[in-house]
């Protein structure tokens, strides 16, 4: 009885997850500050916040987010690394990806890990087993699943009054942000881990400000 009430639940979040990727919405600078706001007032707001951030700051899907383990973004010498290179099993798909990290995301990062480890010395814990656990961690697992970080972002957004929003949500606008100023499609793709531009452009939110921009240009 109680497996199939949990088959049913994770099949109810993957087709929220499947619903959400292609309505999930674009958020603004000011919606996201509104939110991390939010997070503030909730019990893992370091985890969830720097959850969020990689996905707004360099495009990561839940699925990628939830797969990266500590090792994943703390290089041997106790730094941040500048890319999080994604092994094929971590990814949507046959292909790994390198994420590149901007030097906000980083000390974003940096921050998360010595609150949750409760360390300022983060090369301490490249000698232990902390080093290869995931980078996130629910409050009775080691690791999110798929499903459950995608349920837990519908209901953080939701509860933010940011009706929506979605885990997806991030993806979609740090591809939109960037189109919006001038990124080319080509460098957009590799951000995103696409090898078709029509996926990518599927994801670019074009907004009233950005048609009235373009046509400024004639």
């Amino acid at each position: 009885m109680n497996i199939r009430k949990q088959t049913t639940n994770n099949e109810n979040h993957c087709l929220l997850e499947e619903t959400e990727m292609k309505q999930a919405r674009v958020l603004t600078e000011k919606e996201l500050n509104l939110f991390l706001l939010y997070l503030t007032t909730k019990k893992h707001a370091a985890r969830d916040r720097c959850m969020t951030l990689l996905s707004f700051h360099s495009g990561m899907r839940i699925g990628e987010i939830v797969a990266t383990t500590v090792k994943d973004v703390l290089a041997s010498d106790g730094t941040i690394r500048y890319e999080i290179n994604l092994k094929a099993e971590q990814t949507k798909g046959k292909f790994g990806r390198t994420v590149v990290l901007a030097d906000k995301l980083r000390k974003e990062i940096q921050i998360y890990l010595q609150t949750r480890f409760k360390t300022k010395d983060l090369l301490a814990l490249t000698t232990t087993e902390k080093y290869y656990k995931p980078l996130f961690a629910t409050q009775k697992r080691d690791s999110f699943d798929n499903n459950t970080a995608c349920y837990h972002f519908h209901m953080l957004y939701k509860s933010a009054g940011l009706e929506g929003a979605s885990s997806h949500s991030g993806r979609r606008s740090f591809l939109s942000g960037l189109s919006a100023k001038s990124v080319p499609l080509k460098v957009l793709m590799e951000l995103a881990g696409h090898r078709q531009a029509q996926t990518t452009m599927r994801y670019i939110n074009v907004t009233s400000d950005m048609k009235r921009a373009a046509v400024e240009l004639v």
